[in-house]
Parts: structure tokens; C-alpha cells; sequence
């Protein structure tokens, strides 16, 4: 009986050679999978980052017309004027968001290319949820179509990643 199973060693042996030759292949293809979809997202990210300066202008002048529209040639104090426009470049400012969507690029790359003994998928499920969470927030602050457009974008991909991870050790 022994003997029986000893000629099956080489066999298993050689099955969990291939196996784990499959897993690497696979993990392969998949770091590179990840990195396109985060190529994209970080490519928004820098759409989103280099329209937010120019939507700011165009908000304020917006807001200068309407309320200089509604004084109706009354005299307007322009030290409140330039305060409500403060307020609303403050609501609207996504630099915080942007800055966080990189430190978070860099932790995801960090944890592809060394990947930690007990598995990468827990750590980058948590990342793509604070990316996730920055998304959101940046939409919520965008009133802007193209940035809108952006975010979109960010938030299929960041689904496409999720679906992935979740297959991840």
C-alpha cells in the first residue's frame, strides 16, 4: 500500500508544481489588469484636478453676474460680495480629494508590487473603498459636467477593480 502511494508523489508533486506555476501566471495577469484600471482612474483624477481651477473662475463670475443681476444697479458691497465667494469656492474646492486620491495610488501600487504573506485582497479592498469614498465626495462638490463625466468614470472602474479583488488572497 505504501508503495502504491509512493508512486503517486511524483504525480502530486508535479500537480502543485503547475498549479502554483497557473497562480503566478494568473496573478500576473491580473497586477496588470489592476494597474490599467488604475491607470485610468488616476488619469481622471488629473482631468478632474486640472479643470477644478477654471470651473472655480467660472462659478465666481456666474455668481458675480446673478447677484449683480438680482441688485438691479443697488449698491452692492463688495467685501460680502467677495466673502459669499470665498464660501463657495470652499464648498467647491476638491483639493483635499485630490491629494488623498494620490496617497491613495500610491499605497494601492505599494501593496501590487509587494504583495504581504497573508494576501492582498483585504488591503486593497479597503483602498478601493477609500477611493471609493473620495469619489464621492469629489462628485458631490463638482457642480461641473466635465468633472461629473470624470468621476463617473473613476467610480466604473473602481467597480471593475472591486469585482476583481474580490478573488484576490
Amino acid at each position: 500500500h505504501a508503495l502504491h502511494l509512493c508512486g503517486l508523489k511524483p504525480f502530486v508533486e508535479r500537480a502543485i508544481a503547475a498549479l502554483d506555476t497557473m497562480r503566478s501566471a494568473e496573478g500576473a495577469r491580473l497586477a496588470r489588469y489592476l494597474e490599467e484600471r488604475f491607470l485610468i482612474i488616476e488619469l481622471a483624477v488629473e482631468r478632474i484636478a486640472e479643470r477644478a481651477p477654471m470651473r472655480l473662475i467660472e462659478q465666481r463670475d456666474r455668481l458675480r453676474a446673478a447677484i449683480r443681476e438680482l441688485a438691479d444697479g443697488v449698491a452692492l458691497d463688495d467685501q460680502r460680495l467677495a466673502q459669499e465667494v470665498a464660501i463657495l469656492a470652499d464648498k467647491l474646492d476638491v483639493a483635499e480629494e485630490i491629494s488623498r486620491f494620490h496617497s491613495h495610488f500610491v499605497a494601492v501600487r505599494a501593496t501590487i508590487a509587494s504583495p504581504s504573506p497573508e494576501g492582498v485582497g483585504k488591503r486593497l479592498g479597503f483602498l478601493l473603498q477609500e477611493l471609493l469614498r473620495e469619489a464621492n465626495t469629489t462628485g458631490s462638490k463638482a457642480n461641473d459636467a466635465s468633472m461629473l463625466q470624470n468621476v463617473i468614470i473613476i467610480k466604473e472602474e473602481l467597480e471593475r477593480i472591486r469585482e476583481q479583488v474580490e478573488n484576490l488572497e
